[in-house]
């Protein structure tokens, strides 16, 4: 005992002070750099999906039209709750539920990230040609964002910034941005995406270039931000070994906004055959846990990719393509993949049935324990002890249901006792989660 006291007397007195000085200063660098990189996630609404549309095919109304097509395509091939759930194998008690929400969002809110694409999906076209379609696209954004017709989020994917392409890439992006500029602005929800990254350097030229623009318009610092595309096993893996990934993560310098998995181009890349090109392949499986790993704590979200099977065509070959796509973006989520790229209207109904079903089948429960956890409720029977760590992802869970409709605020509300910017104070990056019986 008096060993023990000895070491607490010297603990707290000039010895202790001292050595305590000497560990601030020693690690006062480090708690910097945590808190640079890893600032937490940004706590903002992030998108179920990303559609990608040509941008020769864009047209003010695309998001509406992408809507009705889809629920053209629910009339068509299962026209009610029973025969939507019969194709996707949903239980009796969700269908009619998972129904009516699947077709409520696509009257409101059909698409929630719309890229308007000068890249793949674009095609060969002339100088001229494309002037012209870049500038009209920043017309139909802006116009979008004053209307209220637009997506939440939306922006265009230029060409990457290897030789061949670079000034084309460079001119398009100067051209949207300044017409945005010139019609008032970027709106709130623009996102920027470069594909084919294959080496840091090329994220740095990126981060050069956005503040090179932001100076010329008038922008505030840092106001652009851009999504990496993970399309090549370089950006991956590179020749020493190590995470690239990671290392495009922080050449961004705080732009990084995501990171989207590139399905076919990063298969071939690989050599998988055609026939075997997935975003379920162990290879895509691999990737995308590598993107998952270096992005966690930074605020940079990854994002799924697509499936090339189109719900298009016979009734059969259209319950096909949806379960396949069903099934995927249940997997996707279960991943923690929480967006994907939808590339045809048809998919838009299986992209919402799975991120509805996905949060209605887990919202008792999500909600108990949270309610157990901040004493809203009874600990319930005591099987499950969560952690500060879970609580957040249990809010996280909530806020995500809630941000795409799959979720009401007042069912949540009611299930936890706890209003939506109490969850935000759960999830708030660097915010301790309030004490609870798991603690």
């Amino acid at each position: 005992m008096g060993q023990q006291e000895s070491v607490a007397r010297t603990l707290t007195g000039p010895t202790g002070q001292r050595v305590a000085g000497e560990i601030d200063t020693l690690l006062a660098p480090v708690d910097a750099e945590l808190a640079r990189a890893y600032p937490g996630d940004p706590g903002t609404r992030q998108p179920v999906h990303t559609v990608y549309v040509p941008a020769g095919d864009l047209a003010p109304d695309t998001p509406r039209a992408w809507g009705d097509e889809a629920l053209a395509a629910l009339d068509a091939h299962a026209p009610d709750a029973a025969s939507f759930a019969a194709v996707l194998g949903l239980a009796p008690g969700l269908a009619d539920e998972v129904h009516h929400r699947v077709r409520a969002k696509l009257r409101r809110e059909p698409v929630e990230d719309l890229r308007i694409d000068f890249e793949d999906g674009y095609g060969p076209h002339t100088p001229a040609a494309e002037d012209h379609d870049a500038a009209r696209a920043a017309r139909i954004v802006a116009e979008g964002h004053r209307s209220g017709t637009g997506a939440a989020y939306t922006g265009v994917r230029v060409k990457c910034l290897e030789a061949g392409v670079r000034e084309r890439s460079v001119r398009t992006l100067d051209i949207f941005l300044t017409g945005l500029v010139a019609a008032g602005g970027p709106p709130a929800g623009l996102v920027l995406t470069l594909p084919k990254v294959t080496h840091p350097a090329q994220v740095t030229a990126m981060v050069r270039l956005l503040d090179a623009f932001e100076r010329a318009l008038g922008l505030p610092q840092g106001r652009l931000g851009f999504e990496i595309q993970i399309e090549t096993s370089q950006a991956v893996v590179g020749a020493d070994g190590a995470a690239t990934v990671a290392r495009l993560i922080h050449a961004a310098e705080g732009r990084a906004t995501g990171l989207h998995y590139g399905t076919y181009d990063y298969s071939a890349c690989l050599g998988v055959s055609a026939a075997h090109q997935a975003s379920d392949h162990p290879a895509a499986d691999h990737a995308k846990a590598v993107m998952q790993v270096a992005a966690a704590g930074t605020g940079v979200r990854v994002c799924d990719g697509s499936t090339n099977v189109l719900p298009v065509g016979p009734t059969e070959r259209v319950h096909d393509a949806w379960r396949l796509h069903y099934r995927l973006t249940r997997r996707a989520l279960a991943r923690a993949y929480y967006q994907g790229w939808d590339m045809h209207p048809g998919q838009l109904p299986t992209r919402y049935a799975a991120v509805f079903a996905f949060y209605r089948e887990s919202f008792a429960a999500t909600a108990a324990r949270l309610a157990a956890y901040t004493g809203a409720a009874a600990a319930g029977d005591g099987a499950t002890m969560d952690e500060p760590a879970t609580a957040k992802a249990l809010a996280g869970h909530l806020l995500r249901g809630l941000d795409c409709g799959a979720l009401d605020p007042d069912e949540t509300t009611a299930a936890t006792g706890l209003a939506r910017a109490d969850l935000e104070g759960i999830t708030a990056p660097r915010q301790a989660a309030p004490a609870g019986p798991g603690r």
